[in-house]
C-alpha cells in the first residue's frame, strides 16, 4: 500500500516539475523562445548549445547557462538565446538545452 501511496503522489507531483511551456506523461520534446538582444544589431551567424541531464530524478549533469555556453564557444556578442527540452516518463531521462547564437 505504501508503494502505491508514493507512486500516486508523484503522480500528482511530478508534472508540476516539468520543463518547458509543455510536457507530455510520457514522452515530450519541445523548442521555445527565451531572449533576443533587443537592439536587434547582432546577426546569429554562430550557433552553440549546452544542455544540462537528469536521469530518474536523482543524478543531473551539464552546463546550461547562457554565458557559459557562449564563453565555451568564443561567442562575443549574443544574438538570441532559446531552449529546448526532452522528457521521458517524466522522471525517467529529462533534458534541459540553451541555444545560443551570435557572432565570434
Amino acid at each position: 500500500m505504501l508503494i502505491l501511496s508514493v507512486i500516486a503522489a508523484l503522480l500528482l507531483v511530478a508534472p508540476a516539475c516539468v520543463t518547458g511551456p509543455s510536457s507530455g506523461f510520457l514522452f515530450s520534446k519541445t523548442k521555445f523562445a527565451g531572449e533576443i538582444n533587443p537592439s536587434n544589431e547582432v546577426s546569429a551567424s554562430v550557433s552553440a548549445e549546452g544542455c544540462q541531464h537528469q536521469i530518474l530524478g536523482l543524478v543531473a549533469i551539464g552546463e546550461a547557462g547562457a554565458g557559459q555556453i557562449a564563453r565555451d564557444n568564443d561567442i562575443r556578442r549574443i544574438a538570441t538565446v532559446d531552449h529546448s527540452s526532452l522528457n521521458v516518463l517524466i522522471m525517467l531521462y529529462r533534458n534541459y538545452c540553451t541555444i545560443v547564437t551570435g557572432e565570434k
